[in-house]
Protein backbone atom coordinates (compact mmCIF):
# COMPACT_ATOMS: atom_id res chain seq x y z
CA UNK A 1 0.00 0.00 0.00
CA UNK A 2 2.90 2.29 0.81
CA UNK A 3 4.32 1.90 -2.72
CA UNK A 4 0.92 2.48 -4.30
CA UNK A 5 0.43 5.78 -2.47
CA UNK A 6 3.97 6.88 -3.34
CA UNK A 7 3.40 5.97 -7.02
CA UNK A 8 0.13 7.88 -7.07
CA UNK A 9 1.80 11.03 -5.64
CA UNK A 10 4.69 10.83 -8.13
CA UNK A 11 2.29 10.31 -11.04
CA UNK A 12 0.13 13.25 -9.93
CA UNK A 13 3.18 15.50 -9.49
CA UNK A 14 4.52 14.61 -12.94
CA UNK A 15 1.10 15.10 -14.56
CA UNK A 16 0.76 18.57 -13.05
CA UNK A 17 4.37 19.54 -13.78
CA UNK A 18 4.41 18.27 -17.36
CA UNK A 19 1.01 19.77 -18.17
CA UNK A 20 2.07 23.19 -16.90
CA UNK A 21 5.50 22.88 -18.53
CA UNK A 22 3.93 21.95 -21.88
CA UNK A 23 1.55 24.92 -21.77
CA UNK A 24 4.40 27.24 -20.77
CA UNK A 25 6.59 26.01 -23.66
CA UNK A 26 3.76 26.50 -26.16
CA UNK A 27 3.06 30.00 -24.82
CA UNK A 28 6.73 31.03 -25.07
CA UNK A 29 7.06 29.63 -28.59
CA UNK A 30 3.91 31.47 -29.72
CA UNK A 31 5.23 34.71 -28.21
CA UNK A 32 8.61 34.37 -29.90
CA UNK A 33 7.80 33.01 -33.36
CA UNK A 34 4.01 32.99 -33.67
CA UNK A 35 2.07 35.56 -35.68
CA UNK A 36 0.83 38.56 -33.66
CA UNK A 37 2.78 37.35 -30.62
CA UNK A 38 0.45 34.39 -30.24
CA UNK A 39 -2.75 36.43 -30.40
CA UNK A 40 -5.53 36.16 -32.96
CA UNK A 41 -5.30 38.57 -35.89
CA UNK A 42 -7.72 41.46 -35.45
CA UNK A 43 -9.20 43.10 -38.58
CA UNK A 44 -10.03 46.79 -38.35
CA UNK A 45 -11.92 49.26 -40.52
CA UNK A 46 -11.75 52.98 -39.74
CA UNK A 47 -10.08 52.25 -36.40
CA UNK A 48 -12.88 49.91 -35.27
CA UNK A 49 -12.42 46.18 -34.79
CA UNK A 50 -14.76 44.41 -37.23
CA UNK A 51 -13.72 40.85 -36.51
CA UNK A 52 -11.04 38.22 -36.13
CA UNK A 53 -9.34 36.93 -39.25
CA UNK A 54 -9.31 33.31 -38.10
CA UNK A 55 -13.08 32.88 -37.61
CA UNK A 56 -15.63 33.13 -40.41
CA UNK A 57 -18.45 35.64 -40.37
CA UNK A 58 -21.84 35.71 -42.01
CA UNK A 59 -22.10 38.01 -45.03
CA UNK A 60 -25.43 37.86 -46.86
CA UNK A 61 -25.72 41.16 -48.73
CA UNK A 62 -24.89 41.26 -52.42
CA UNK A 63 -22.32 44.03 -51.87
CA UNK A 64 -20.10 41.58 -49.95
CA UNK A 65 -18.29 38.38 -50.81
CA UNK A 66 -19.80 35.41 -49.05
CA UNK A 67 -17.92 32.76 -47.11
CA UNK A 68 -18.66 29.10 -46.70
CA UNK A 69 -21.92 28.14 -45.03
CA UNK A 70 -21.71 27.39 -41.33
CA UNK A 71 -23.14 24.43 -39.44
CA UNK A 72 -22.22 26.20 -36.20
CA UNK A 73 -25.57 27.78 -35.50
CA UNK A 74 -26.60 31.17 -36.80
CA UNK A 75 -23.85 33.60 -37.63
CA UNK A 76 -20.80 31.38 -37.13
CA UNK A 77 -21.38 30.87 -33.41
CA UNK A 78 -17.99 29.68 -32.13
CA UNK A 79 -19.57 28.00 -29.11
CA UNK A 80 -21.29 25.60 -31.50
CA UNK A 81 -18.25 24.79 -33.61
CA UNK A 82 -18.74 21.48 -35.36
CA UNK A 83 -19.65 19.90 -38.63
CA UNK A 84 -23.13 18.64 -39.29
CA UNK A 85 -21.96 14.99 -39.11
CA UNK A 86 -24.40 14.18 -41.89
CA UNK A 87 -23.07 11.84 -44.56
CA UNK A 88 -23.10 12.70 -48.26
CA UNK A 89 -26.15 10.49 -48.86
CA UNK A 90 -28.17 11.79 -45.91
CA UNK A 91 -31.51 13.19 -47.24
CA UNK A 92 -31.41 16.18 -44.85
CA UNK A 93 -27.86 17.02 -45.92
CA UNK A 94 -28.77 16.76 -49.62
CA UNK A 95 -31.82 18.97 -49.07
CA UNK A 96 -29.63 21.59 -47.31
CA UNK A 97 -27.08 21.54 -50.13
CA UNK A 98 -29.78 21.82 -52.80
CA UNK A 99 -31.38 24.76 -50.97
CA UNK A 100 -27.97 26.47 -50.76
CA UNK A 101 -27.37 25.87 -54.48
CA UNK A 102 -30.75 27.41 -55.34
CA UNK A 103 -30.05 30.45 -53.13
CA UNK A 104 -26.58 30.86 -54.64
CA UNK A 105 -27.97 30.67 -58.19
CA UNK A 106 -30.70 33.16 -57.30
CA UNK A 107 -27.99 35.72 -56.49
CA UNK A 108 -25.68 34.58 -59.33
CA UNK A 109 -28.02 34.13 -62.34
CA UNK A 110 -25.05 34.23 -64.71
CA UNK A 111 -23.86 30.84 -63.39
CA UNK A 112 -25.11 27.38 -64.23
CA UNK A 113 -25.64 24.77 -61.51
CA UNK A 114 -22.38 23.04 -62.51
CA UNK A 115 -20.41 26.28 -62.04
CA UNK A 116 -21.34 26.69 -58.36
CA UNK A 117 -18.22 25.86 -56.31
CA UNK A 118 -18.85 22.99 -53.91
CA UNK A 119 -17.34 24.90 -51.00
CA UNK A 120 -19.98 27.63 -51.36
CA UNK A 121 -22.78 25.17 -50.62
CA UNK A 122 -21.10 22.78 -48.16
CA UNK A 123 -19.95 23.71 -44.67
CA UNK A 124 -16.43 23.14 -43.43
CA UNK A 125 -15.58 20.63 -40.72
CA UNK A 126 -15.50 23.26 -37.98
CA UNK A 127 -18.30 25.33 -39.45
CA UNK A 128 -16.15 28.44 -38.84
CA UNK A 129 -13.92 28.52 -41.91
CA UNK A 130 -12.84 32.14 -42.63
CA UNK A 131 -11.36 31.39 -46.07
CA UNK A 132 -12.57 30.52 -49.54
CA UNK A 133 -10.60 29.51 -52.62
CA UNK A 134 -9.81 32.13 -55.26
CA UNK A 135 -12.22 30.34 -57.62
CA UNK A 136 -15.07 30.91 -55.17
CA UNK A 137 -14.17 34.60 -54.97
CA UNK A 138 -13.93 34.94 -58.75
CA UNK A 139 -17.43 33.51 -59.34
CA UNK A 140 -18.85 36.15 -56.96
CA UNK A 141 -17.07 39.12 -58.58
CA UNK A 142 -19.83 40.00 -61.04
CA UNK A 143 -22.51 40.06 -58.32
CA UNK A 144 -20.39 42.22 -56.00
CA UNK A 145 -19.31 44.59 -58.78
CA UNK A 146 -22.90 45.08 -59.97
CA UNK A 147 -24.24 45.61 -56.43
CA UNK A 148 -21.54 48.19 -55.69
CA UNK A 149 -21.58 49.88 -59.08
CA UNK A 150 -17.92 49.03 -59.62
CA UNK A 151 -16.24 47.49 -62.64
CA UNK A 152 -15.57 43.78 -62.56
CA UNK A 153 -11.91 44.50 -63.34
CA UNK A 154 -11.49 46.74 -60.27
CA UNK A 155 -13.10 44.06 -58.08
CA UNK A 156 -10.81 41.44 -59.68
CA UNK A 157 -7.75 43.49 -58.70
CA UNK A 158 -8.95 43.63 -55.10
CA UNK A 159 -9.55 39.87 -55.04
CA UNK A 160 -6.12 39.17 -56.56
CA UNK A 161 -4.44 41.42 -53.98
CA UNK A 162 -6.07 39.41 -51.18
CA UNK A 163 -5.05 35.93 -52.35
CA UNK A 164 -2.82 34.31 -49.76
CA UNK A 165 -0.25 32.00 -51.33
CA UNK A 166 0.86 28.67 -49.80
CA UNK A 167 3.43 28.94 -47.01
CA UNK A 168 6.90 28.77 -48.59
CA UNK A 169 5.12 28.10 -51.86
CA UNK A 170 4.54 24.50 -50.75
CA UNK A 171 2.32 24.13 -47.72
CA UNK A 172 -1.42 24.65 -47.98
CA UNK A 173 -3.68 25.88 -50.75
CA UNK A 174 -4.19 29.37 -52.12
CA UNK A 175 -6.96 31.03 -50.16
CA UNK A 176 -8.79 34.29 -49.66
CA UNK A 177 -9.84 35.48 -46.22
CA UNK A 178 -13.43 36.69 -46.69
CA UNK A 179 -13.37 39.29 -43.90
CA UNK A 180 -10.10 40.83 -45.12
CA UNK A 181 -11.43 40.82 -48.70
CA UNK A 182 -14.63 42.62 -47.69
CA UNK A 183 -12.68 45.19 -45.65
CA UNK A 184 -10.37 45.82 -48.64
CA UNK A 185 -13.47 46.19 -50.82
CA UNK A 186 -14.99 48.71 -48.39
CA UNK A 187 -11.77 50.76 -48.40
CA UNK A 188 -11.54 50.75 -52.20
CA UNK A 189 -15.21 51.67 -52.70
CA UNK A 190 -14.89 55.03 -50.96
Amino acid sequence: MKNLLKSFRITTAFCVFLTLFYILVLWIVSLLIGPNNGNAEVVELDGKVVGMANVGQSFTKDIYFWGRPSCAGDGYDATSSAGSNKGPTNPEYLADVNARIEKFLEHHPYLSREQVPAEMVTASGSGLDPDITPVSAFVQMQRVATARGMSVESVRKIVESQIERPFLGLFGPEKVNVLKLNVALEKADR
